[in-house]
């Protein structure tokens, strides 16, 4: 963990590197995406039981290709009230929200007399990438799959590794409470291939949304195009924005609620207290000790987090806008001023009592957000992802006449004879009936 003053020397630099540090994976995977991508397009489903049998250690064809609906349902039923309840309100939850995303289609003729608009419309068929193993968060599932059933995704395919041929059992329960249509045993760079570009069993399908490693991630990345993507995901982030009255055992909590994700994670304080700085540290390494994930959290927490003093709060906020965050918690007791002058974050929580744990699961506004500063480009996952817009318009005589001459000037000036023709050809025979 490093500790910076902003009235220190050498501050500007320090930030600066903290800032521009590069924290995704340094092997480079992107050879060995491409010959996996180039495997599965030309071999279709015998280089999926290969790679499955290579990264997850079971066979396909014995453990089976696909998680059946009736499993699904079993899942769910296994669960207790207690966390069916949860999922259940967490589903209901991120639903109305992204159900006010729903764009408007628009139709209206303008002053010129030509009738303009927009109709929007679900993709056909959209494929989800949930991970397994050690990030195996049903959560995710809701947060991915809910929006696109809000769309009008008619087929929602998720394709998820099961290492050893185990499956999660939330993660199941999760895909039945949110619609998934299909589930696929599959996982890796190579399940992204499948979905990109169809198998025997697995039909392709038009976008891929979820998390996932390095090799998930370049996948996706490299299959831009052929398939449409949410974002390329990077290592998860906080950035907490704190005086010096709140608890610093509740701050702490809420650095390491990012910490014990992965040991890229980062997880950074700004207050303007020094003392308050000092106690929150003591708290992180307190509270370290007590985690089920404490290897994880402390080599996240080590290498990446951070604790910056400054002058006041107002002027963390520029310091803020170029971390661009993910997270970005202002922990005050009246957060609008500051809310006021934030430019860059995938999601803010307003208020000491509002921590970001609660928008991972029930809050509403979705959790896939835009990690490695690319909150200055980007949002987060939202039910636009999942939908596509398509222009319309007509017109009619007095429209023609209204705007088809200055479509023949500019299509000339760009040395286009056929396209100045197709509209000169109607004018003058609108003209000529005229006559």
């Amino acid at each position: 963990m490093i500790r910076l003053d902003a009235s220190d020397a050498g501050f500007d630099r320090a930030f600066a590197d903290l800032v521009n540090a590069r924290r995704e994976a340094d092997a480079d995977v992107a050879r060995d995406v491409a010959t996996i991508i180039a495997s599965v397009r030309d071999q279709g489903d015998a280089a999926l039981a290969a790679f499955t049998s290579k990264f997850d250690r079971h066979e396909l064809d014995q453990s089976g290709w696909r998680i059946e609906k009736s499993d699904l349902v079993a899942a769910l039923g296994g669960l207790s009230d207690e966390l069916r309840g949860a999922l259940t309100l967490a589903r209901d939850r991120i639903r109305a929200y992204h159900e006010k995303q729903r764009p408007a289609d628009s139709d209206a003729i303008d002053d010129a007399g030509v009738r303009l608009g927009a109709r929007w419309r679900g993709v056909d068929a959209a494929g989800m990438y949930v991970p397994g193993g050690r990030a195996a968060y049903p959560s995710s599932v809701l947060m991915n799959a809910v929006p696109a059933k809000v769309a009008g995704v008619e087929r929602l395919v998720m394709v998820t590794p099961t290492p050893d041929g185990k499956v999660n059992a939330l993660v199941l329960a999760a895909a039945e409470l949110a619609g998934v249509d299909e589930v696929w045993r599959i996982g890796g760079a190579q399940a992204i291939a499948a979905l990109a570009f169809g198998t025997d069993r697995i039909a392709p399908v038009d976008m891929i949304c979820g998390p996932g490693n390095a090799w998930v991630a370049e996948a996706k990345r490299q299959l831009y195009g052929v398939v449409g993507i949410d974002m390329v995901a990077g290592p998860s982030e906080i950035v907490v924005v704190a005086d010096g009255a709140n608890d610093p055992a509740w701050i702490a909590a809420d650095l390491l609620s990012q910490s014990e994700h992965d040991p890229t994670s980062q997880s950074i304080l700004l207050t303007s207290d020094a003392g308050f700085a000092d106690a929150v540290t003591a708290e992180v390494d307190a509270q370290i000790g007590t985690l089920a994930t404490r290897d994880v959290a402390r080599a996240a927490w080590d290498a990446n987090g951070a604790i910056i003093v400054v002058p006041t709060l107002e002027e963390a906020m520029p310091l803020v806008n170029r971390l661009a965050p993910e997270h970005l918690e202002l922990a005050v007791a009246d957060p609008e001023p500051l809310f006021d002058l934030v430019r860059h974050a995938g999601s803010v929580f307003l208020g000491r009592n509002t921590p970001e744990a609660v928008g991972d699961y029930v809050a509403g506004p979705n959790h896939v957000l835009p990690t490695g500063r690319r909150a200055r480009f980007a949002s987060g996952l939202s039910v636009l992802d999942f939908m596509k817009r398509t222009s319309f318009l007509s017109l009619s005589d007095e429209g023609l006449a209204a705007i088809g001459p200055a479509a023949v000037a500019l299509a000339d000036a760009e040395g286009l004879p056929a396209h100045a023709r197709s509209v000169a050809m109607r004018l003058s025979t609108q003209s000529g009936s005229q006559s």
